[in-house]
């Protein structure tokens, strides 16, 4: 016998006046639909179903279920051969990925903090870049510190040295991009045949740039990026260009967030920045759950944390939401700043080759174990990690030793 629902006797129910005057607010600008929305499935594979919202979700508040409808559903699902509620995206960093059961999972938020210029997002970015190479997958970056076309220069970058390979001796610098540029399109101006040069056909020319430019262009219809604006950009323009984004490639996408204090929140208003961050941070967790997608925010370190030693998740720049709303957080550190005195003072010429490592640490974690250090080194002239970590084997400032 068929199980009756509970929304069955709600779906007529009356709009709450939150909902009209939602639907009053004026509309954000259209977000460009991702070029392929449905690949082909590779020689031998099974294809897999497109993935279908949850009740309704985006729209309204979510329905009662009994279990018995819970059941009903997932199993469905597992029968139109959705299996991604139970199949982690791999951020491709190891061991990050085993500490936190496999990669990112969809309703999650993650939250990653640390002082400025230890290489956030370098990290997000490469991450997201990572989840795009996957033939299924797209990732949605908004950054609010970078235009489009900085973030495409990053990742030039980055693809020259085709981590995690990581061949630097082929590696192209910012600085060295620019200069590929400018003097490939001075010349071309110069010449007497008045041939223009295109930036692609710069870039697939060059002998640095071309197979940089082909690596980028196996996920760029995949990557989408959005310039955002403190003022503008605000939690319901997020949400909703993500709900567009998730009808176009069937809810196959991971939303990052660069960074969580600039996201505006009008037409609320905050007596403070603790008040902000609290909306802020609840918003994109509910924005997780409702869409049923992963959300990957970083956060800014406080006054107070940027002067400590080492910094923790409550040395992030807000409210205790931070602590309370993540499912997971990761904290960056540089490892020659946080090493315990003994590595440095005894051995200073090898405490300097740590310079190049930054320590990601586990801080929160509802599904496994916390307080997990792991390392993995920085190339920063090619804005890019070797994604091949380790676990720290060294002792950092802070670690408590236990006496049996």
């Amino acid at each position: 016998m068929a199980t009756r629902r509970f929304d069955d006797d709600m779906a007529d129910a009356p709009r709450s006046p939150a909902a009209d005057a939602g639907a009053r607010e004026p509309a954000i600008q259209p977000v460009p639909t991702p070029a392929r929305v449905a690949p082909a499935p590779e020689p031998g594979s099974q294809p897999t179903a497109p993935r279908t919202p949850r009740g309704g979700s985006r729209n309204v508040a979510h329905m009662p279920r009994t279990l018995a409808q819970v059941l009903n559903d997932a199993n469905e699902q597992v029968v139109r051969g959705d299996l991604s509620d139970y199949v982690p995206l791999p951020t491709g960093f190891d061991p990050l990925d085993g500490l936190i059961g496999g990669g990112l999972r969809r309703t999650e938020l993650l939250l990653l903090g640390g002082p400025q210029g230890i290489g956030k997002t370098i990290a997000t970015l490469q991450i997201a870049r990572n989840i795009a190479m996957r033939q299924d997958q797209y990732a949605f970056y908004l950054s609010y510190e970078h235009t489009e076309t900085h973030l495409m220069n990053r990742l030039l970058c980055l693809e020259s040295i085709n981590p995690p390979e990581i061949d630097t001796a082929q590696g192209l610098r910012l600085k060295d991009l620019y200069n590929v540029i400018i003097s490939q399109r001075a010349r071309t101006m110069l010449s007497h045949d008045g041939s223009a040069s295109s930036l692609q056909k710069i870039l697939r020319e060059g002998n640095q740039t071309a197979m940089a430019l082909a690596r980028m262009n196996r996920y760029a219809d995949r990557l989408i990026l959005v310039k955002a604006s403190p003022a503008v950009t605000t939690l319901r323009a997020i949400r909703e260009m993500t709900a567009r984004l998730c009808d176009a490639t069937g809810g196959n996408v991971t939303v990052f967030v660069d960074y969580l204090q600039k996201v505006a929140i009008h037409p609320e208003r905050a007596a403070d920045e603790a008040e902000k961050v609290t909306i802020i941070v609840e918003g994109l967790k509910d924005l997780a759950l409702a869409l049923d997608v992963p959300v990957w925010a970083i956060v800014a370190a406080d006054r107070e944390g940027l002067r400590s030693p080492r910094l923790h998740l409550y040395h992030l720049r807000g409210s205790s939401a931070l602590d309370y709303e993540c499912d997971i957080a990761v904290i960056m550190n540089n490892k020659y700043h946080i090493l315990s005195k003994d590595h440095v003072t005894f051995n200073p010429y090898k405490a300097k080759q740590y310079r190049d490592w930054v320590v990601f640490t586990i801080e929160k974690n509802r599904a496994g174990r916390a307080m997990l250090d792991m390392e993995f080194q920085l190339h920063a002239p090619f804005f890019a990690f070797d994604p091949r970590g380790q676990k720290v084997q060294q002792q950092l400032i802070d670690d408590k030793l236990i006496e049996s």
